[in-house]
């Protein structure tokens, strides 16, 4: 029976080290993702606002719609890491895999 316990236990710890990893993959990946943006706002404002000459491939399709769409995916992406942390949490985290660890272990059938 102890078995079993420490079975289940191990697995709960490699479960909550994959969600770990999960959650850096993802924040790496965001902050990536700020890194680009704000180089893309600072060629914006340059080329918006001062008149810089950017009308090269990449940079001459910048515009203000892009940046609306832009900025729009940027905050949903800052929410979706951020604040859905905020609004579950890592003891909701934990709970919910505890259940679906042991609705696991219950569908297997042990002879």
């Amino acid at each position: 029976m102890e078995r079993d316990f420490d079975n289940g236990q191990k697995e709960l710890e490699l479960q909550l080290q994959e969600m770990a990893t999960k959650k850096v993959v993802k924040l790496k990946a965001f902050y990536t993702h700020m890194f680009i943006y704000i180089v893309g706002v600072i060629i914006y404002i340059l080329k918006e606002y001062f008149g810089v000459p950017l009308n090269f491939f990449p940079f001459r399709y910048l515009n203000g719609f892009v940046m609306c769409i832009w900025t729009t995916a940027f905050l949903v992406s800052a929410v979706d890491l951020f604040a859905s942390f905020k609004l579950f949490g890592q003891e909701w985290e934990e709970r919910k895999l505890k259940s679906i660890l042991e609705k696991k272990t219950k569908t297997q059938k042990w002879e």
